[in-house]
């Protein structure tokens, strides 16, 4: 295990589960360093920060109205939205990293959920990761856009946002190529980036010994961690 410790159970809370999925990754070979579970979990902390106090960065669009019906506008409200997305099983509120869930989770997760902007990138680096799941997603996103039947018209309301599953088509097609859409500064973004998010963890302390003494000495802070070598790491991603 990488250095497992028990403060990372009620954070993580299948560490075991996401271990053998970092060790998955690890040999996959893209990405140029993996985290140990401490550094994953403070990773975490970081995204509970995000949801708690930079909401504007998750679930709305700027770019695209809609689609111009009474149910897609009425779930562009996140909290009427929100049970319908966990009925679906399109969100898991308790694996925040996707490291818990296997890919038909993930897949379940872009097809049923808003992402704007390229922030389709996080999910599609980590199915990138398994043999086949790209290719995948594309046979169903293709289903949903040729389809009118229920099925798709209900995925299109619940991603609310017009253009969007042909946004995702486009953003599969292209991560099929190697290329995510990403600028450099996306790519080492945490928010944005899988790359970026493991870089992000692997740049924090590797135990809790040196978390704590980071934070005595005020070179620590649970939002924004230790950030250095952060976008080497992300733009050395293969």
């Amino acid at each position: 295990m990488r250095d497992l410790t028990w403060l990372s159970y009620p954070v993580l809370l299948r560490p075991r589960r996401i271990e053998r999925h970092l060790e998955l990754i690890e040999r996959s070979g893209r990405f140029p360093a993996v985290p140990n579970t401490w550094q994953l979990t403070l990773g975490v902390v970081r995204m509970w920060h995000r949801l708690a106090f930079r909401t504007e960065t998750v679930g709305l669009s700027v770019s695209h109205p809609p689609h111009p019906n009474l149910r897609a506008r009425l779930f562009r409200h996140r909290a009427i939205r929100f049970p319908f997305l966990l009925h679906e099983g399109a969100i898991t509120p308790f694996d925040l990293t996707g490291l818990i869930s296997p890919p038909a989770t993930v897949i379940k997760h872009l097809l049923g959920t808003h992402h704007d902007a390229r922030q389709f990138a996080y999910d599609l680096e980590l199915l990138a990761c398994h043999p086949g799941q790209l290719e995948r997603l594309l046979v169903k996103t293709n289903e949903v856009i040729g389809s009118d039947g229920r099925r798709a018209r209900w995925l299109r309301d619940l991603t609310v946002y017009q253009t969007y599953h042909p946004r995702l088509r486009d953003a599969v097609e292209r991560a099929l190529t190697g290329d995510f859409g990403l600028t450099p500064a996306e790519a080492a973004s945490p928010d944005i980036s899988f790359a970026g998010y493991l870089a992000w963890c692997v740049a924090q302390p590797a135990t809790p010994r040196e978390t704590l003494g980071l934070l005595r000495e005020g070179r620590y802070s649970w939002s924004t961690g230790r950030t250095e070598r952060c976008a080497d790491l992300a733009s050395a991603a293969i």
